[in-house]
């Protein structure tokens, strides 16, 4: 499974964004199941968010979805953070 991540907005504006493709991972499994979880829980549409708080757009093989700060569930705030640290 391809993973990325891609953080826009905040304060300076500065985007940043992260690639993991979890084939072949001994934690596959638990990749899968937390991309779903945070998947299950996000829009088809960027939502607007809070000013100066970033937003995210998270594409897991090829489907696109959309969350925002400070509006993010615990499996969204962990894909997002793992994603951006090891698929930088």
């Amino acid at each position: 499974m391809r993973i990325q991540v891609s953080r826009t907005g905040g304060f300076a504006g500065i985007a940043r964004s992260g690639e993991l493709d979890t084939e072949g991972r001994e934690d596959a499994a638990a990749w899968r199941s937390l991309a779903e979880e945070a998947l299950s829980r996000a829009r088809d549409a960027p939502p607007t968010g809070a000013p100066d708080g970033f937003r995210y757009a998270i594409t897991v093989d090829g489907t696109t979805v959309y969350c925002a700060d400070p509006d993010l569930t615990g499996a969204q705030r962990t894909l997002i953070s793992r994603v951006l640290k090891e698929g930088a």
